[in-house]
Order: C-alpha cells, then sequence, then structure tokens
C-alpha cells in the first residue's frame, strides 16, 4: 500500500527550528511535485512549499526566508527545514505527493495524516 507518512512535529518556542520528514513508502514507480501544506484551527489548508523533480521550489509568501523545502529522490523523501518559528506558524502540516504507482498507472495526488507543529511560549 502506497503512503506518505509525515514526522518531526511537536512544540517549539518562537524563534526555534524544527525540520519535518515526509516518507513515501510501498511500491512507487515515479513520483513528481511534492509539497507542504498546513492547517490552523478555524483555517482553510494553505500551501505551505512546493518542489518539482528538479528542485523548483515554490513559497508562501509568510514562510519566505525562514523555511526551506528539499527532497530526496532516491528515497522519496520530502524535508521541510523550519527556522525562525512564530505561534502563527502552529498548525497541522501535511504532506502532498503527485505520484504513478506502476508506469501504466495514472498519476494521482496523495496527502499524508499530517504532524503537529505547535509554536508557544
Amino acid at each position: 500500500q502506497v503512503q506518505l507518512v509525515e514526522s518531526g512535529g511537536g512544540l517549539v518556542q518562537p524563534g526555534g527550528s524544527l525540520t519535518l520528514s515526509c516518507a513515501a513508502s510501498g511500491s512507487i514507480f515515479s513520483v513528481a511535485t511534492m509539497g507542504w501544506y498546513r492547517q490552523a484551527p478555524g483555517k482553510q489548508r494553505e500551501l505551505v512549499a512546493s518542489i518539482t523533480t528538479v528542485g523548483t521550489t515554490n513559497y508562501a509568501t509568510s514562510v519566505k526566508g525562514r523555511f526551506t523545502i528539499s527532497r530526496d529522490n532516491a528515497k522519496n523523501t520530502l524535508y521541510l527545514q523550519m527556522n525562525s518559528l512564530k505561534p502563527e506558524d502552529t498548525a497541522l502540516y501535511y504532506c502532498n505527493g503527485n505520484l504513478r504507482r506502476t508506469f501504466r498507472s495514472q498519476w494521482e495526488v496523495l496527502w499524508g495524516r499530517g504532524t503537529q507543529v505547535t509554536v508557544s511560549s
């Protein structure tokens, strides 16, 4: 069974850092663009950052200069380095990937279950 599993969330003080990871497991032929999204209580899910297979990145304005997205294509793993964290970064962070299970499969979008990030003193 193909799945995305996030890890690395937790409680951190304002100004602190965290690194999130997202591992794609199961039988996967190819993974295209991957991204991190977040959803705070009472708010809509929003894109935090995305990255293509060749490393082209896109960031939400609110995290530019503080967050860095990267990936290890050989391991089908996605990362999000978060620095200078603010209380407004508190949210459930989800991993997202556009992938094919086999050469003949259609592309599909897969979501992880999320990892909680809480920024508080």
